[in-house]
Parts: C-alpha cells; sequence; structure tokens
C-alpha cells in the first residue's frame, strides 16, 4: 500500500487524500488551493492561486507557480506536497521526451492526462486531482485527474478546497456553450480564482496564467488579479 503520511515540514500546495473509511477515526490533513483549466475556441488557458500552507494553518510562501510546461504545448497544474508534485511533472516530462524521441512526435493531450491518471492511481506521488490541458493536432484540451487515477475532459474544469466559489462563477460567465477566445478565457479564469480567494483560506496571494496558443505556451504570474484584465 502506498504510504501517504504527510510530512508536517514540508509545503503543500493541493489537497492530500482521504483514505479514511467510515470507522477510521485517523487525522486528516487538508490543504487548499484553487485551480481551473478552460479550453477555450484558440487555446488553452489554466489558472492558479500562489499560496503554499504548512498543515493548512500557516502559510509558508506566497509566491508559488502551481503549472509547469510538460510539452511545448501541454501543461499540468501541481498539487500535494511540493517534492511529489515536482516529481510527478519530472516523471510525465520524462515520458513525454522519451515518446517523442520514439516515435519522433508529441504525445497527444489526451495520451498526457491518461499517463497522469496512471501516475496518480498506481505511482507513489503524493499529488492529487491535477489538471491537464493542451493543444494538439485535435484541438484544445482540458482534463481533471481524479484521486483514484480517473481521468475526466470537459470544456472547464476547476479543483482544490476554492472549486465551489470558483465553479459558479465560471459557470456564470461561460454556461454551457464555451464560445469564448484566450484573452477573453484569461480574464474569466482571473476573476474566478479572486472569487475563490474571498472566500477560500486555502487560496490566495495573486495567481499564475498559463496560456497555450499554436503559437507558444506562455506562464506570467502576477501579484493583483485586477492586472489581468488590462492584459
Amino acid at each position: 500500500m502506498r504510504d501517504t503520511t504527510i510530512d508536517p515540514r514540508e509545503p503543500e500546495i493541493g489537497t492530500f487524500p482521504n483514505n479514511q473509511t467510515e470507522n477510521d477515526d485517523s487525522p486528516v490533513v487538508k490543504t487548499g488551493t484553487t485551480t481551473i483549466g478552460v479550453a477555450a475556441t484558440d487555446g488553452v488557458v489554466i489558472g492558479t492561486d500562489r499560496r503554499a500552507s504548512l498543515g493548512g494553518r500557516f502559510v509558508s510562501s506566497k509566491n508559488v507557480i502551481k503549472v509547469e510546461q510538460i510539452q511545448p504545448r501541454t501543461a499540468m497544474t501541481l498539487v500535494g506536497s511540493v517534492g511529489g508534485a515536482q516529481d510527478f511533472v519530472d516523471s510525465l516530462r520524462a515520458e513525454a521526451s522519451l515518446y517523442e524521441a520514439r516515435r519522433n512526435e508529441s504525445m497527444s493531450v489526451n495520451a498526457i492526462a491518461t499517463l497522469a491518471g496512471n501516475f496518480a492511481r498506481r505511482g507513489p506521488f503524493m499529488a492529487i486531482n491535477p489538471i491537464v490541458g493542451g493543444l494538439d493536432n485535435d484541438g484544445s484540451h482540458i482534463y481533471s485527474i481524479d484521486p483514484a487515477g480517473g481521468v475526466i475532459q470537459d470544456d472547464y474544469t476547476v479543483t482544490g478546497s476554492g472549486q465551489m466559489v470558483a465553479h459558479g462563477k465560471l459557470e456564470g460567465q461561460l454556461g454551457e456553450n464555451i464560445d469564448v477566445n484566450v484573452e477573453e478565457a484569461t480574464n474569466i479564469v482571473a476573476e474566478a480564482i479572486k472569487a475563490a480567494a474571498e472566500r477560500d483560506t486555502g487560496s490566495g496571494n495573486g495567481l499564475a496564467i498559463c496560456k497555450i496558443t499554436e503559437e507558444n505556451l506562455s506562464i506570467d504570474t502576477y501579484p493583483d488579479y485586477e492586472e489581468v484584465e488590462y492584459l
């Protein structure tokens, strides 16, 4: 069985799994974050807050970047312990590089998401419920990876302790039919993260925005939510 013991000395940037059964009285440490992914008409936008905490009680860092590039047009959010999340990303990058070297082509976003699901289900990684987003020959894609390794594709998704507030904000802005470009999606994602940070103590300290288009993949940080509106 995988060891899910939490090191109280290591900063946490997401939510750890709750492995309790109905009769299990062992303590559960929950931490917070807000991560959002939107598949736009011309690309993908992934946004996260920038707070890391120790045991969910103390803000250990206000400058965490919770989204990392996996391939030239694919990125993933980071959740869990810092070390575990970094190991998760490094392993995905290594597998993607091997695939490209052997086949002379990049992995599809679906393949990256499936691999991430396999890692979450079988690997020793303390990184749970990330979002994988990217652009490939089939268009824009957003996937959420649940703690059991399930892979779910959607037009937009939210994970973390701030998801209830952020999801409501997104649904109010986007509805059921997604028809926004990357720039429009960027402002909507920023507003949703700001709303979550207002009510969720596990989220805050600005945001990081990853924009993926045919031209490039960029990750920018903003200490103030309003700054994004003037891009």
